[in-house]
């Protein structure tokens, strides 16, 4: 099997390296570009040498001018020449008061607004997604705006609040505003970390749960872990914003939507790196968001397989990265091919995905292609621009920020595409999802529904009847005697009937013949019997006696995702054998061809070649993934052990750290160990936790004395200093004393480059894809310049008046657990929530400043390089002195 995948890579590899071919230009900013043949981009202005921030948000106004803004600043509007114009491009800045801006090309206007993570021209106005708590220097709130020019002076002097949005505004705060397709609405997205607001039309139901017997574990670095369900979601609004709409819900945080031609929904959600190697990591991914659609994400490990019938599946997975702009190229004046496809951004690889739509059945599948790459290219937002050409930003997070336009040379068309049909399947999920409201006869029209063959069109269906009275369809479901539908029913009412039904549900469920079920109704039934008794509680008696007798004949299956299910009820009912059976499943094991942590890993190395053999050699250490989930259920058992079986799973456990996973792989093989050992008689405890591997979680590997030390002499240098270092080629470094300087500046303590080093901070293999050399120098000079959500410490404010900070690792309903020391992060504090006036994110970097200050230049130099190129010494960066 690795002989097999190798060479798989090896070939995946060749391919990319001969397509897309660099684009020929003598600026650097071009330079760095891969394009699709038949095509070229021009640079056209970087804000930031003009001091106009990092822009992240595009739109176009009916004057064909763009508005763009800088993620902490202003909005702009900007005036741009005509393809082979040489003329300079002309920005306006959107600020209060009428001071003059001193640059050249720019002049003030009046509209106190920015901070924005999405902007939209539209019903003459312009709509601004505001991401920000206000301060002194913005006094603007984190929500929906819309800005008008109400005297004709071309001037926005109107300022109306739509929404407001609660939560923890950042990176996976409100984003994108979009047309709807007719042009008489909005839609806008969200992500998980702001609280779903009220609606006053649900397309999806609000009974939204975590349902999910798999024991949970949240973040072991304590990302998201008071987020609750349904995580990020999709909204459809009037012009006026005066009637919100749910249409979909269960996202990460997904930062971008846009539709195709036939009207459909989509978008292109993020996966949480962290849980790389882990068997619920989900990769970014496209999904068809279909009205009332679910997608299943949940805090830690508590995601949803794409393979339950309550959410639905992408359309396609992408692999790792960070997804930021999604659109149509319709508009395009490109060739037809991509005309007719959605362009994906990836800021963390800096590559803009064409994907190629297929209809299928209800919904879609996809072809993803690499159309156009750079490194450093950490791309924000685009647009096709009323010329037909597309325009895109790269910058966020205060990077180095560029505005680019791409146009096609050969086979333009400018003919309207040809209009997607829209199959049987597709129209007849189309009219099911006409009653997700309210409506007399939607039962019956939805019920034979259940069972069509077409799993979007089932899902569909679904909904329908629960937007009903649950008084229309609970006794049908009881009384239905067809296994699909039973099923997709039983789902339904347990998501909206009373506890009382457990038993009669159970009962029904039951007399299903189980042999004459496909292996994928197999997992809807028992996934059925979980959502049942997760809303509803454990069966008892005679009823779990049925239950028993049901599921443990059929378990272990030949089925991963089967028995996936089949453990989790079983081993949470306490079925006889059932810790026994999963014990022997688990030591034996095997996880499927094409497994998401081996094709997310294969995705990986086709977006970054540079790295490839390192990944393929650490691939034969990715974490078992069957047997990790197999583990997890495990955890929380209280009964059927015997001393052997813990000794199995104990050992098992030890041998689990010595796989390489995320960041949190380790923190989540450690949380499920500590909920087995409490389950340990207390004589015991001892014992199995040095079994378990305890020891090899308090082993250093940061002893400072072994460290390798800078041979200076060092010095204080200015930021302007440091770059003069970096200003040209850093070619011909010396790999191993960039390596060496890695640790010596305490970088590898907090960060892992390739797979090795601290967690505390991001992972810097790809750090050359989004950063350039005067990127990680300002960054590294001056810590605080920006801090990520996702690794901000958190100022805790006491009643006494004191304060804590730290890293927010978890929190129970009376305490937070804090991480105080980078070096020892697995050493936490107990702060009781009863003492705390108050929390918020702290805008100073737990990074130490100062960490240059002792290497000389050269040095200096070989650091930036090990950075750039991700630690790899095959890197032309190394050609002549890497050993």
């Amino acid at each position: 099997m690795q002989k097999i995948l190798l060479s798989t890579l090896f070939i995946s590899l060749i391919a990319i390296s001969c397509n897309p071919k660099p684009n020929k230009a003598a600026n650097p900013k071009i330079d760095k570009l891969k394009l699709m043949p038949g095509f070229k981009a021009e640079h056209l202005y970087s804000p930031e040498e003009h001091d106009q921030g990092s822009w992240v948000a595009m739109t176009f106004d009916n004057k064909g001018r763009m508005i763009t803004s800088d993620q902490y600043g202003a909005i702009y509007r900007i005036v741009l020449p005509a393809q082979g114009d040489t003329s300079k491009v002309k920005v306006e800045k959107l600020i209060i008061g009428s001071e003059t801006d001193r640059h050249a090309d720019t002049t003030t206007l009046k509209v106190g607004m920015g901070f924005a993570q999405g902007l939209l021209y539209a019903f003459n106005s312009l709509y601004v997604m505001v991401n920000h708590n206000s301060d002194k220097n913005f006094d603007k709130n984190t929500g929906l705006y819309r800005l008008q020019d109400t005297d004709g002076d071309d001037q926005f002097d109107k300022i109306t609040l739509i929404k407001s949005f609660s939560g923890e505004p950042g990176e996976h705060g409100p984003h994108s505003i979009v047309l709807s397709p007719d042009k008489k609405s909005i839609y806008i997205s969200a992500g998980n970390h702001v609280d779903v607001p009220k609606f006053d039309v649900y397309r999806l139901p609000p009974v939204w749960q975590d349902d999910n017997l798999f024991p949970q574990i949240k973040d072991p670095r304590g990302h998201a872990n008071n987020r609750k369900a349904p995580g990020g979601w999709i909204a459809h609004i009037d012009s006026l914003g005066e009637k919100w709409e749910l249409v979909g819900a269960g996202f990460r945080n997904e930062f971008d939507i846009t539709f195709n031609d036939a009207g459909d929904l989509f978008t292109y959600d993020s996966d949480m790196e962290w849980d790389f190697g882990m068997p619920w990591y989900r990769p970014t991914r496209i999904c068809h968001v279909t009205s009332g659609a679910e997608f299943g994400w949940r805090t830690g490990n508590g995601k949803w397989s794409p393979s339950y019938p309550d959410n639905l599946p992408p359309v396609i997975n992408i692999g790792q990265g960070s997804p930021t702009n999604f659109m149509n190229g319709s508009s395009a004046r490109f060739p037809e091919k991509y005309r007719k496809s959605l362009f994906a951004f990836d800021w963390s690889f800096g590559i803009i995905y064409a994907i190629h739509l297929m209809p299928q059945g209800a919904s879609y599948s996809a072809e993803a292609e690499e159309f156009l790459s750079g490194s450093p290219l950490p791309l924000t937002d685009g647009a096709i621009g009323p010329d037909g050409a597309m325009y895109f930003l790269t910058g966020g997070r205060r990077l180095e920020s560029d505005l680019y336009r791409v146009t096609a040379t050969e086979n333009v068309s400018a003919s309207v595409p040809a209009a997607v049909p829209v199959n049987e399947a597709n129209q007849l999920r189309r009219t099911l999802e006409q009653y997700h409201e309210t409506k007399k006869g939607a039962v019956d029209i939805a019920w034979p529904n259940l069972k069509h063959e077409d799993r979007f069109v089932r899902y569909a269906a679904r909904i329908a009847v629960e937007q009903q009275p649950v008084s229309e369809w609970q006794e049908r479901t009881l009384k239905e005697t067809d296994p699909q539908i039973l099923t997709q029913a039983m789902i339904a009412l347990a998501r909206h009937g009373k506890p009382a039904l457990r038993d009669k549900m159970i009962q029904a469920l039951v007399k299903v013949d189980y042999n004459k079920l496909t292996p994928s109704q197999k997992v809807d039934l028992v996934r059925a019997f979980e959502v049942v008794i997760f809303r509803m509680d454990k069966p008892e008696g005679a009823t779990k006696n049925q239950l028993v007798a049901f599921l443990n004949p059929n378990y272990p299956s030949s089925s991963n995702e089967l028995d996936r299910e089949l453990s989790k009820v079983l081993v949470y009912i306490g079925a006889p054998g059932s810790v026994e059976k999963t014990l022997a499943l688990l030591e034996t094991a095997k996880d499927d061809v094409g497994v998401k942590t081996v094709s997310s890993s294969s995705d990986l190395i086709m977006r970054n070649p540079q790295y490839g053999l390192d990944i393929a050699r650490m691939l034969s250490n990715v974490p078992p993934a069957q047997q990790t989930y197999l583990a997890t259920v495990l955890s929380d058992a209280t009964e059927g052990w015997t001393p052997e079986l813990h000794e199995k799973y104990f050992k098992w456990m030890a041998n689990a750290f010595t796989y390489k996973g995320g960041v949190s792989y380790i923190g989540f093989i450690d949380k499920a160990r500590r909920k087995a050992l409490a389950h340990i008689p207390v004589d015991k405890t001892e014992y199995y936790n040095k079994l378990s591997g305890a020891a090899l979680l308090t082993e250093s590997g940061n002893d400072l004395a072994d460290r390798p030390q800078p041979k200076g002499p060092g010095r204080r240098r200015t930021l302007e200093e440091a770059l003069a270092l970096v200003d040209g080629p850093l070619t011909n470094r010396d790999f191993q004393q960039g390596k060496n300087m890695f640790e010596a500046t305490l970088c590898s303590s907090c960060h892992s480059m390739r797979g090795e080093g601290g967690a505390i901070g991001p992972d810097l293999t790809q750090l050359g894809t989004r950063f350039s050399a005067k990127d990680i120098l300002e960054n590294t000079l001056d810590p605080n310049k920006e801090v990520s959500d996702q690794y901000a410490a958190t100022v805790f404010t006491m009643k006494d008046g004191s304060s804590i900070v730290g890293r927010l690792i978890n929190e129970e309903e009376e305490k937070y657990f804090v991480s105080q020391n980078p070096f020892m992060p697995q050493s936490l504090r107990e702060i009781p929530k009863a003492d705390v006036a108050s929390t918020k994110l702290s805008k100073i970097s737990l990074m130490l400043p100062g960490l240059l200050g002792g290497l000389n230049d050269e040095e200096i130099k070989d650091l930036i390089a090990y950075l750039i190129t991700g630690g790899n010494p095959d890197n032309e960066v190394y050609k002549v002195k890497a050993q």
